[in-house]
Order: structure tokens, then sequence, then C-alpha cells
């Protein structure tokens, strides 16, 4: 969504780079190109006018003034009114002292309520909580049915005691599930409510209705990032109507502009708490607005990668997969390879986690092409082979590959070069595991050097050698004085002066030898 956006600010910070100083039109011409490119991202003008007065006021500033590199400066600032604008800080869930704690969603009908319902209650029971989801939306058809299959397949429960399609009182099913949550042990309510295709004052009432019913802890504000203006216009009404406490950005994953998702937290004072970036129930997490600004400037989410890792990986299983590495390359075999490369796949999409690598937004082109079937591809390659020829794939001969491939259904030429790359990958992991690095980067903390085996020093140049004949090194270090003396008196070549002797001038020996 944000891809147009980071283009632009890319090629206008590429502008800056080199420049010792900036001048006042250099700011100046700066900062109308964040502006263009602010609003051809659809962001609020109001707000576009509050970030741009931000920056030049501390871009003609001392801090970039006297900073020994201005554009890194210029960036940190743009980078720091980004999080401002995007809501400062991360906002968390507050909770209730006394269970259950009560989560109502409210928003426009379309802007993906339910799904984000069952979304949210997969992230909270992956957060320890036992969360249940409220079927109030009685209005639209199949509205009922369509959230008792997300909670099915979020693996959560759901209480919907009315059949819908305009059939039951959706007050009445909040208050009745408050009840329910408590003797079920459910410690999280979601209230799901209905949405119409546009503000109206029956919408409003029913939702106020329902929060007045159940008091909840957080009322949630869903917007569709797609709608763009429309959404901050939106979102302020239902604030004066209702009112809410966060904002959820539904469909980040969109190629729409994204300055609804730039405009709603400055507009509205209310924080975005959660992003949906995906049709996967997965694909759902909090909204951390430095991150996001890091996203937006091509500097990556290395956090968020490093989390997601967390939540996939085992200690228990990392530390025996460097314990095998270390030993020796052999140790490490196609079925370890198969099983690292399953765990990434948990991780979710290979182009989104590659997204959030620093500097990957100059390769966006490339990892928009990655075709992710080549993961099943390789595994499909793996899983034809036998036990045997994974534990040892150097015995995988002409045969053995035309079997293979025939079975994975690949040509011949592939399952040899996945070998290839996998002897390739195991001999560069195990270097790796030893302290050996990256290799072809000696010398670095952890990129090389550590464990390997060192080159050669290259010999520093020595000095002029001294003569073991006393007479001679004498002779050679009164010459050599003799330079200094002239070079001091404005005689670099140690010539004699006018008013000298010439008859007693001896050329140093170093002449005589080059002279012959």
């Amino acid at each position: 969504m944000f891809d147009t956006l980071s283009d632009r600010l890319a090629s206008t910070f590429k502008n800056l780079r080199g420049k010792g100083r900036l001048s006042e039109a250099d700011i100046d011409a700066t900062a109308r190109e964040i502006r263009i490119a602010l609003l051809e991202a659809d962001v609020a003008l109001p707000v576009v006018r509050a970030f741009i007065k931000q920056v030049k006021e501390r871009a003609n500033g001392a801090e970039v003034s006297q900073a020994l590199n201005p554009a890194q400066q210029v960036i940190k600032i743009v980078n720091e009114e980004l999080v401002g604008i995007l809501g400062g800080e991360t906002r968390r869930l507050r909770l209730a002292k006394t269970p259950p704690t009560v989560i109502m969603l409210a928003g426009l009908q379309g802007a993906g309520k339910t799904t984000l319902a069952g979304k949210l209650g997969r992230w909270l029971k992956g957060q320890g909580h036992a969360p249940l989801l409220v079927a109030c939306d009685l209005q639209r058809p199949n509205a009922v049915n369509q959230l008792s299959v997300v909670a099915e397949r979020a693996g959560v429960a759901i209480y919907a005691p009315e059949p819908g399609n305009g059939v039951g009182d959706p007050v009445k099913v909040a208050q009745d599930s408050i009840e329910f949550a408590r003797g079920k042990q459910h410690d999280v309510v979601i209230v799901d409510t209905a949405g119409r295709l546009g503000i109206d004052q029956e919408l409003m009432q029913q939702a106020a209705d329902i929060r007045d019913a159940v008091s909840p802890d957080e009322v949630l504000f869903v917007v569709d990032a797609m709608i763009g203006q429309d959404a901050v216009n939106t979102a302020e009404a239902f604030r004066d109507g209702v009112g809410f406490d966060g904002v959820v950005l539904s469909k980040l994953d969109g190629d729409a502009r994204g300055g609804a998702a730039l405009s709603i937290a400055h507009v509205t004072g209310k924080q975005i708490m959660f992003a949906s970036n995906g049709e996967k129930l997965d694909d759902f997490d909090a909204f951390h607005p430095d991150r996001m600004a890091s996203r937006i400037l091509g500097m990556g989410d290395m956090l968020s990668l490093i989390e997601k890792a967390e939540q996939t990986f085992s200690q228990a299983e990392a530390e025996k997969m460097a314990a095998k590495l270390q030993k020796g390359p052999k140790e490490f075999t196609l079925d370890d390879f198969l099983a690292q490369m399953e765990q990434v796949r948990k991780m979710g999409s290979i182009s989104k986690l590659l997204g959030m690598l620093p500097g990957m937004g100059q390769m966006k082109d490339q990892i928009n092409n990655l075709d992710e079937r080549e993961v099943d591809r390789t595994a499909a390659i793996i899983k034809s082979m036998t036990p045997a020829e994974r534990h040892e794939p150097t015995i995988i001969n002409g045969s053995r590959r035309a079997r293979i491939a025939k079975g994975s259904g690949v040509d011949v030429s592939a399952v040899k070069n996945l070998v290839e790359r996998f002897f390739d990958a195991r001999k560069m992991m195990s270097k790796m595991a030893q302290g050996g690095g990256m290799p072809g980067m000696p010398g670095m903390p952890g990129m090389g050097g550590g464990g390997a085996k060192k080159k050669k020093q290259v010999k520093q140049a020595k000095g002029k050698r001294k003569s073991g004949n006393p007479m001679k090194r004498k002779a050679d270090e009164e010459a050599a004085a003799a330079r200094r003396e002239a070079a001091q008196s404005g005689n670099p070549l140690g010539l004699p002066q006018g008013g000298q002797d010439q008859k007693d001038f001896e050329l140093p020996e170093e002449f005589k030898k080059f002279m012959g």
C-alpha cells in the first residue's frame, strides 16, 4: 500500500545525499517533494500541512545545520514526524480488572469486521487469553454463519443464540453474552456489531445501545484502509455519534493509496491499535507507529521479523541445529534443510518477510515477482528422495536423479541444481556456526574470519636499511643530515648554495649509485 509513497520519498532523499551543507532552498525543495508525495498518497490536507510545517521548522534549525551528515538528519526528522502522525507510541489493549474484558467492533459494512473478529480472537488466544466471539450482526444475510465459520477456523468459542438474517435483538444478545462468558470462564468478549453502507442514524443508535448495554472496555473502529479520504470522514462521524477508543486498519495489503493510515490517527486523535494485512487469520498484529514509519522510509522492520521468528521457531530446536552445524557440514542433512524451510513458511509469505529487511525497497520488483511455489517444488523434490539419499546426498547419481525428478514432477536439472545449492548452503552455514561468518568477509565480527583459517598478513614496508660498515653508515648519516638542513633552508635537492665552496661538494651516495 505504501510502495508509491516510499518510492517518492526515496527519490527525494537521494537528491540530498552527498551535500555537505543544506541551503534553505534545498530544504524548501525537499519539503515541496514530500508534500506532493503525501498528497498523492491521499493523506488529508490538514495532516500534510501540519507535517510539512514541523519538518521545515526542524530542518531549518540547528540540528541539521550543525550535523555532520545533513541528509541523514533530514531523514531522521521525517521519520520522527511520521511516527508522530501515525500515533506516536504503540497503544496496547486495556484489560478489565475484573474479567471479562469487553471489546466492541464498529464500522461500515464491508470494512471487514467479522473476519477481523476472528483474527483478533486468534491473536488474543495466542497471547494466553480465552476469547469469546459474539454475533450481534443480526441483519446482514448469513453474518452469523460467517462468524461461526471464522470462529471455528480461529479455534475460538462463539456465542450466537439468534439465527440472524433480520431475526433477533442484538442488544439482548450482547447483554446475555457477558453472563455466558463469566459462566464459561472466557476472559475476553469480542462483540461483532452490524454495519451499514453509509452513516445513518439507525446504525448510530443501535451501536450506542449496544455500547450502553455492555459498557465495553474498548470500542474499536474498523476502517477499510482502501477507501482513502472517506475513511477519515467516517471515523469522525463515528467518533461524534458513538465514540471509540482505538482504530483497526483492515486490508493494508491492498494496492490502494495508504493516506487513511497516515491521516486517521492525527485527525481523530485516536490511535491505530491493530492492522490486518492479508486474508489469512494470521495476517494480523498490533500496530507499531515507529515500525510502520520505518517501512515507509524503506528502512525495513527487523523487530517484527524477529518477533515472527520467535513465535515460529523453537529455542530447543534452534540450539539442536546449531550444535549439529558446529560438528561439521555433513551433520546437516536434507531432512534438516526441509524442516528449516517449513519453519520459514510458517512465518508467512516469503516476499513479505524479505520486505521487512532493511534496504529491500531497492529490490521491490524482484521480491514482488518471487514465485512462492518454488518452496513447495523444493519440498516435493526432497520428499521424493529415500531416507538414505536425504541423509547422504552424495550418493545421488544419474539414475537416482531421474527417479526423483519423475516422483516430484520436475526436470532432472532441477534436482541437480537443488543438490548443488544444498552443498553450498551447508558449507556456508557450517562455516558461520563455527565462527567463520559469511564467506568472503574475513575479519569482521560475526561476518567471517573468526574460526576460519587466517590469511598471511601483509608485511609492513620497512624503512631504509642501515649499512653494516661503520664508515659507510657515518657517511650516509652525514649526507642525510645535509639534505635535511638543505630542505629546511629552502633547497630541497640538497645542492650547494651560491656562497658555498663548490669544490668540496659531493653527490650523495644514492645519486652516485643511480648515475653509475
